[in-house]
């Protein structure tokens, strides 16, 4: 578990950023991610919760509360996926998702990775201030999509 602490302006506004699990909030994060949220909407808490044990997780925490969420899918090797970035309407404005993505992509444990990928319809700024750039070579990735609206119940 680390708790960054790198940053004092935000430190002393009473923010803080760990990846200690039993930190998060997760009503909080399922209703954001469930229902406000573009990208996550209707994800079923218990999808969400294995989703969370099974990720490197990051809460950004205003004295104890939550202010912002981030998942990293990664083997810590050589690759790391992030997601389910947010942070709560109530506290943006003030370089919180910047502060996030920073710690994330300077994280001891993802250090030397060969790729990062994550994706995003309204926040290229933020990435591009952290070297991320539309995938060069779009023919060589391929997916399969199931948004959570459309999974069966007996899927879930």
């Amino acid at each position: 578990m680390y708790v960054f602490m790198n940053a004092d302006t935000f430190l002393k506004k009473g923010f803080m950023i760990s990846t200690d699990k039993s930190l998060l909030d997760f009503d909080t994060i399922h209703h954001y991610l469930s229902v406000d949220s573009y990208w996550a909407q209707g994800i079923p808490a218990e999808r969400l919760a294995r989703a969370i044990e099974n990720s490197m997780c990051f809460g950004v925490f205003k004295e104890n509360h939550q202010a912002g969420f981030a998942r990293v899918v990664t083997d810590k090797a050589t690759f790391a996926y992030i997601c389910d970035v947010f942070i709560l309407p109530g506290y943006r404005g003030i370089g919180l998702s910047k502060w996030l993505i920073q710690t994330i992509t300077e994280h001891p444990e993802l250090q030397g990775l060969r790729r990062w990928s994550l994706a995003t319809s309204d926040a290229h700024g933020l990435y591009s201030q952290f070297g991320f750039i539309p995938i060069t070579r779009p023919e060589v990735w391929m997916e399969k999509f199931k948004p959570y609206q459309v999974i069966k119940k007996e899927e879930q």
